[in-house]
């Protein structure tokens, strides 16, 4: 709310939903396939294999390109897309965590140093010091994955942060753990499905077989791993998050329906890998590329819902999606919060329409666009005058209620006559309530078709 928002037709949550994704898909392979890569080569040279180095060496190309080149860029896309989009979540993130950034980037940088080198001294050093490098290379990625997984699971389960704003409570939150065991199945399962395309360009057949298998035995392990660390990571979360997507009657129907689509590409993965597994000579790239697929629907699909069930917090009850804390909102409901949100409020004061408009740009923007994405028009457009002051009144209530500590976090009433529920409460003064409650009633079609009318 400090921040002007940057507003997009597309919605800022799925300009960050789609670099984030595609980030997270490279960055957990470029882990995965470290340690397949430096598995594979140290079996390699035990056994005298010159096959299965053959393989270390075809991998590591698309490791080095997928790690320093894509891995580099999406994670500056990331920095770039939330500071615009949601600065004050990323202000508070740099705040208390920066030992953890800055740790996390020297982790970073010896990741890119070591996979250079790694690419760059093939058959020009001893094979053991070649292993040396590439385990290094792998505990750099896997030291920046732990860091990460703090801060991200913080976002959702802060736990006893809350109370201590301690680094290290803040890092070891309830969701920590498991979140680390997932990540880390997710790591094995997408380094083996591309490595078994690496793996089809071997044109032996029986060396094929037996390195298709190997492969098998990581992504059959990724995949256990990674369905135990998602029970876990559902069983630590509150009931409150629980109750979004879980249930007879979820609060989010589409996250439900989201956690359906990750169990069920996870069960399909593993089938593809038990098929790898038994059957390695018939394991061909039609149907790695499958399980490739399905790696990526099953991750994705978690991220959206690790995602959605922070509703309606940026930070869970600390920080709404529309930078607002909840140790805020008695102040703001006493000066108002165009007071705090300058950017928004030049020009209020030409009527009460235009200091509507500034309350929706302080508060809604964030999420809402008016003709695009959770277009505000669209929402209003059904509701009557009467029923949409009864609703922002309840929103104003529910923020009364956060501020006391009374809120049952049993969703948001007022907002079911929308058909969206979990929105963060509406803050600020009575003024600012009645002014947002009149802009939005310009948004009406019918309001428009009588301002044609008369003019």
């Amino acid at each position: 709310m400090d921040y002007p928002i940057w507003n997009l037709g597309l919605g800022g949550g799925v300009l960050i939903g789609i670099v984030a994704i595609a980030h997270v898909l490279v960055s957990h392979f470029a882990i995965g396939g470290g340690f397949a890569i430096a598995a594979i080569e140290t079996l390699a040279v035990r056994r005298r294999n010159p096959a299965m180095r053959a393989l270390a060496k075809r991998s590591s190309l698309m490791l080095i390109l997928v790690s320093t080149v894509f891995g580099a860029i999406s994670g500056v896309g990331i920095w770039v897309t939330i500071g615009l989009v949601q600065p004050a979540a990323t202000s508070a993130l740099i705040h208390n965590y920066v030992w953890g950034w800055a740790a996390e980037w020297g982790f970073f940088i010896l990741e890119v140093a070591t996979a250079l080198i790694y690419y760059a001294t093939w058959e020009k050093v001893k094979p053991r010091t070649h292993l040396l490098i590439i385990w290094l290379y792998f505990f750099a990625a896997y030291m920046s994955l732990v860091i990460i997984q703090g801060i991200l699971s913080f976002m959702l389960t802060p736990g006893r942060w809350l109370e201590t704003h301690s680094f290290w409570d803040g890092i070891f939150n309830p969701g920590y753990l498991p979140g680390l065991v997932l990540r880390t199945g997710i790591c094995l399962l997408l380094a083996g499905a591309y490595l078994t395309l690496a793996a089809g360009r071997e044109p032996d057949v029986p060396v094929r077989a037996r390195m298709v298998r190997l492969l098998a035995v990581f992504q059959v392990v990724g995949a256990l791993l990674a369905y135990a660390g998602y029970r876990w990571w559902e069983f630590a979360l509150p009931g409150s998050v629980k109750a979004i997507f879980l249930g007879s009657k979820p609060l989010l129907a589409a996250l439900a329906s989201t956690r359906h689509l990750v169990l069920w590409a996870l069960a399909a993965y593993l089938l593809v890998a038990l098929f790898a597994l038994a059957a390695p000579r018939f394991h061909r790239w039609p149907t790695a590329v499958a399980a490739m697929l399905v790696a990526f629907a099953f991750f994705g699909g978690f991220e959206r819902l690790r995602e959605g069930a922070r509703k309606p917090f940026v930070i869970r009850d600390f920080m709404f999606s529309n930078g607002i804390r909840v140790s805020e909102i008695a102040d703001l409901n006493q000066r108002g919060v165009l007071a705090k949100a300058l950017w928004a409020a030049r020009g209020s004061a030409a009527s009460i329409e235009a200091k509507g408009r500034a309350v929706f740009r302080a508060e809604c923007e964030s999420c809402h666009t008016v003709d695009g994405y959770l277009s505000i028009r669209a929402l209003v457009a059904p509701v009557d005058p009467d029923m949409l002051k009864g609703i922002l009144s309840a929103l104003h209530e529910e923020g009364k209620e956060y501020a006391t500590g009374k809120y049952s976090h049993q969703g948001h009433v007022a907002t079911e006559k929308l058909d969206y529920p979990l929105m963060p409460p509406l803050v600020g003064t009575d003024e600012e309530q009645e002014a947002l409650a009149a802009y939005l009633l310009t948004l009406k079609p019918s309001h428009v078709a009588e301002a044609s009318h008369v003019n």
